[in-house]
């Protein structure tokens, strides 16, 4: 896999070291020229020198062949614009580092849906392991291929589990409800508001996502245009 990285900061580089380690390639844009010379001789991976949320350096690192674009700079702005200048240029996967959590609802609004909160995945893990919960050990236990998602259960999807007519490879395998979690069975109820945790394998992501991710349809694009044109 390519994986580009925007900004050279500590979870860059660690990060970039194990990716490197595992064989992938690396390309860290980085506008400290010091920074680049400082870890060049460390780190065998690309360097670009330039401002990563310019579309000109953006595309100079190749969207058509990476993987993953990571926003990781220390400054929440920069990485939401490096974000949405990746999404534009055509990186499939575009990861943002979020230090203020009052910009985490701004950019579920703008489409970033994958965020990185450092206090509030820390404090998550500091209290899950107060009440004797291991994040880390499950992270272990799903791995190759398989993948988990959580669903939003509204009007349209509330029933039965077995209603949710779920490709071959995946399995609703616990419900939230109110906070609280449930095991769930073939006959189990689905209510709107209940979270639904999926397995499935990674081959099925991509129809989970089409069928249970609220996509913005090109018709509510067109009408809040019309609208703001009338307003104007």
């Amino acid at each position: 896999m390519r994986v580009v990285f925007v900004g050279a900061g500590d979870l860059s580089v660690e990060t970039a070291k194990l990716l490197i380690n595992r064989g992938h390639e690396v390309v860290i844009i980085e506008e400290n020229k010091d920074k680049i010379d400082d870890l060049s001789d460390s780190l065998d991976c690309s360097f670009l020198h330039g401002d990563g949320s310019k579309p000109q350096i953006l595309d100079e690192a190749g969207p058509e062949h990476a993987d993953f674009l990571f926003c990781l700079t220390e400054n929440d702005q920069y990485n939401i614009i490096a974000a949405l200048v990746g999404r534009s240029l055509g990186y499939s996967e575009v990861i943002v580092h979020i230090h203020d959590e009052d910009y985490l609802n701004i950019c579920n609004e703008l489409g970033l849906e994958r965020t990185i909160s450092p206090s509030k995945t820390i404090s998550r893990y500091l209290a899950d392991t107060v009440a004797g919960i291991d994040i880390l050990e499950l992270s272990t236990l799903i791995k190759c291929e398989a993948r988990c998602m959580m669903i939003q259960i509204d009007k349209t999807t509330e029933g039965s589990v077995a209603d949710l007519d779920l490709p071959e490879g995946a399995r609703v395998i616990a419900i939230y409800r109110n906070e609280h979690f449930m095991h769930v069975g073939s006959d189990s109820t689905l209510k709107t508001e209940d979270e639904a945790l999926i397995l499935t394998h990674s081959d099925q992501l991509a129809e989970l996502k089409e069928r249970f991710v609220p996509q913005e349809s090109p018709d509510e694009d067109e009408s809040a245009s019309n609208d703001k044109e009338d307003n104007e």
